[in-house]
């Protein structure tokens, strides 16, 4: 199985029709890979909130976060507030998550000030 790591390292790719969101095991599975940092919202969603010191590093995180989205072509939705950054993932053709969703939010973490 992958760790979080080689989440990171892959790339986003679109959903092609027909394909289902992710459910039970196999959702559970890429859970795993990031371990509890995220949090599963009704097998819909990836949610996670980072916490900075003020909002110019909150600001610095969001853009950082936009420009792997754009790289990724996989977008999330983002709420920026002062010393606060909430990132919620699903892919929105499917209504639901793909393995992409665990892949960019590897990839917020790895972004995130240490």
């Amino acid at each position: 199985m992958d760790n979080p790591v080689d989440l990171s390292k892959k790339h986003c790719t679109p959903c092609k029709g027909g394909t289902l969101p992710l459910k039970g095991d196999l959702l559970t599975q890429q859970y795993r890979q990031l371990g509890e940092r995220w949090k599963v919202i009704e097998e819909h969603h990836l949610e996670k909130e980072y916490l900075f010191k003020n909002f110019r590093d909150a600001l610095d995180f969001t853009n950082k976060i936009g420009q792997i989205a754009e790289q990724e072509g996989h977008h999330p939705d983002i709420l920026l507030s002062y010393g606060k950054v909430k990132v919620q993932l699903w892919t929105h053709k499917i209504k639901g998550l793909s393995e992409s969703d665990f892949i960019l939010a590897a990839k917020c973490d790895d972004a995130a000030p240490r």
